[in-house]
């Protein structure tokens, strides 16, 4: 039987990976802190730790120094050595007990990895933790805007490797390593989620009334995005599909996850490889939202190996399978126009999407 913490080990380590900001909840000393140092010293990471409950709100916004060419915000050492490496993770821990003035100053660096007037390195990774409010020291709910800028991921204590652990010693986290071009993916997870969100646009955004909940996962466009990255990152290296939920949930929430999951179960697409192999050998879905998700993905395959005869493939598949549909193609459309090959003219195919393309002020 699988340990649970080892699947979301899996789903922690590919948001490093992506570089998706990620949220360990957990009680007190269950191992969370350790789980992660042992995962940065497994891929030889650059690790840094603040404990945000202990810090002010100039220790991450930055503090006021005079200057000649006047106020200027200045950062702390750790901001600086991770500025220094180049990469690694920022681990923020306690956050669930940071006041509203830190949490406030911590939004600026968990989103744009800014931190005073320093910018932070885009490789690096953002991981925190936190312990639920009922079992924390003067714990705080988590602000709404603080709460929607993670991927949630619950830490479970097991019982059984606890006690293996003290005795033989804790494993080292096995962390995947995703392949150079997995973010070749993203287009084909976004079209998922797009087609998803088309029949249920109410979970676009749909902000939780309670506080409580507000300081969870729920979904946003903000958190959509970050699950077609996370979903990418899991496609990449087939993760299981108890890393995946767990990956969907964090991201948007129970009610929107639980129905994106089952939405997804009954998805029943062509192969996009196929079909661009062979149009008229492929069976095209007649539903708008499933028909929507597979010409993404096709989009999505084309820009991952954007060649003259791909290009063109794919403007045949989308004229055979949206030819009475444009509106539904038109974004897949829209993905073609702007990886169009130099030298390679748009075939007459491209023609049925013109005018829908030109209504939705698609093109310029």
């Amino acid at each position: 039987m699988t340990n649970q913490n080892d699947v979301v080990l899996e789903a922690l380590s590919l948001a490093v990976a992506a570089r998706v900001p990620v949220l360990l909840w957990g009680p007190p000393g269950a191992g969370k802190s350790s789980a992660v140092e042992d995962m940065c010293r497994s891929i030889d990471a650059t690790y840094e730790v603040v404990i945000a409950s202990i810090r002010e709100p100039s220790d991450f916004s930055g503090l006021p120094v005079i200057t000649d060419n006047g106020v200027e915000f200045a950062p702390p050492r750790w901001a600086k050595r991770l500025c220094d490496a180049g990469s690694g993770v920022l681990f923020l821990d306690e956050i669930s007990t940071a006041p509203p003035a830190v949490q406030a100053a911590l939004l600026r660096v968990v989103l744009e990895r800014v931190v005073g007037d320093l910018t932070l390195p885009d490789e690096l990774a953002i991981v925190a933790a936190a312990n639920p409010p009922d079992q924390a020291a003067d714990g705080w709910d988590l602000s709404a805007p603080l709460a929607n800028r993670f991927c949630h991921l619950d830490w479970h204590v097991d019982p059984m490797t606890v006690a293996t652990g003290l005795v033989a010693g804790f494993p080292t986290p096995f962390i995947p390593t995703l392949p150079k071009e997995w973010e070749n993916q993203i287009p084909i997870a976004a079209g998922l989620v797009g087609g998803f969100l088309s029949v249920r646009q109410s979970l676009a955004i749909q902000p939780p009334i309670e506080r409580a909940l507000a300081g969870r996962a729920w979904p946003s466009p903000r958190t959509w995005e970050m699950l077609s990255r996370l979903l990418a990152a899991a496609f990449a290296i087939e993760a299981s599909m108890e890393t995946r939920r767990n990956l969907v949930i964090g991201c948007v929430g129970d009610g929107a996850g639980l129905e994106f999951l089952t939405w997804l179960q009954e998805l029943d697409l062509p192969n996009p490889e196929a079909a661009l192999m062979d149009p008229d050998s492929v069976d095209f879905p007649e539903r708008g939202d499933r028909l929507y998700a597979a010409l993404s993905a096709v989009a999505g395959a084309v820009a991952s190996d954007p060649t003259p005869d791909r290009w063109l493939a794919g403007w045949r598949v989308l004229e055979k399978a949206a030819s009475q549909s444009p509106d539904i193609g038109a974004i897949a459309a829209r993905v073609l126009a702007q990886i169009r090959p130099d030298g390679v003219s748009a075939p007459p195919e491209a023609s049925i999407f013109l005018p829908v393309l030109e209504a939705a002020g698609l093109l310029e």
